[in-house]
């Protein structure tokens, strides 16, 4: 890679240091070529000129990409303005995702959710064994908050005993260490699981298990004064899941 890179990071530590608030972003899969966006940006190809992103790339990534750190009062940051980069018939990086036409239609590039991983109240206690029913795995845990950071405004720890109520496809050692994976990228998530509680709690989580990666599809506050949420919990181990 050239350094200094094309935002005039100085060293290899600084690049790698200044690109790690970006993971959780990327992480929520906002656009296809995102992560090419930024590579392109951080660590340019070694040749005896800077080969930089085309402006649609960036402005693709951006419309895809920005509103996510919008919920969050980040806005799309100066230093990648899209009017800086080349028009696409100069040689620049374009998308290597065709969103125009391809043999099956348009091609639909993913967009993240803001409210992914949103509290719910826990309703009927049948309700929940049901959506215990649907999930690849359900777990207890607790967050404690650590540390704030450029684009998660908070970090969490995963506390060290977990409850699994149900481990589906998941090995028992696979769980704390896809749970560990999901805390450190999935920040969108786990900003909305504590935005009424700051400094952390129990939740109740359910979801999917997507190649290596959990999705988070239910999350729940622990309270022992929620009626619902603890007969689900007690019935469970005896509950037989239809089909």
């Amino acid at each position: 890679m050239r350094i200094p890179n094309l935002l005039g990071h100085e060293s290899p530590g600084e690049a790698v240091q200044q690109s790690a608030s970006w993971l959780p972003l990327l992480a929520r899969e906002c656009h296809p070529d995102a992560r090419m966006f930024l590579c392109s940006l951080f660590a340019p190809i070694c040749l005896d000129r800077f080969v930089s992103p085309c402006r649609s790339l960036c402005e693709s990534v951006r419309d895809s990409c920005a509103p996510i750190m919008a919920c969050y009062g980040y806005p799309w940051p100066d230093i990648l303005r899209c009017d800086k980069f080349p028009d696409d018939h100069l040689m620049c990086i374009s998308s290597v995702t065709n969103t125009s036409v391809t043999s099956g239609g348009p091609t639909r590039v993913p967009r993240a959710s803001c409210r992914d991983c949103e509290l719910e109240e826990a309703s009927s206690a049948k309700v929940l064994l049901e959506t215990f029913c649907r999930s690849d795995f359900v777990v207890k845990l607790r967050l404690t908050r650590l540390t704030s950071s450029p684009l998660t405004l908070a970090q969490f720890s995963l506390a060290s005993r977990l409850q699994v109520l149900k481990h589906g496809p998941l090995l028992g050692g696979q769980i704390r260490s896809r749970l560990q994976l999901w805390l450190d990228r999935d920040a969108t998530c786990v900003r909305n699981m504590t935005r009424r509680h700051p400094q952390g709690g129990s939740f109740l989580v359910t979801g999917t298990v997507q190649g290596e990666r959990l999705v988070i599809n239910k999350a729940l506050a622990w309270s022992k004064r929620d009626r619902n949420l603890m007969a689900a919990a007690r019935k469970w181990k005896q509950h037989r899941c239809r089909g």
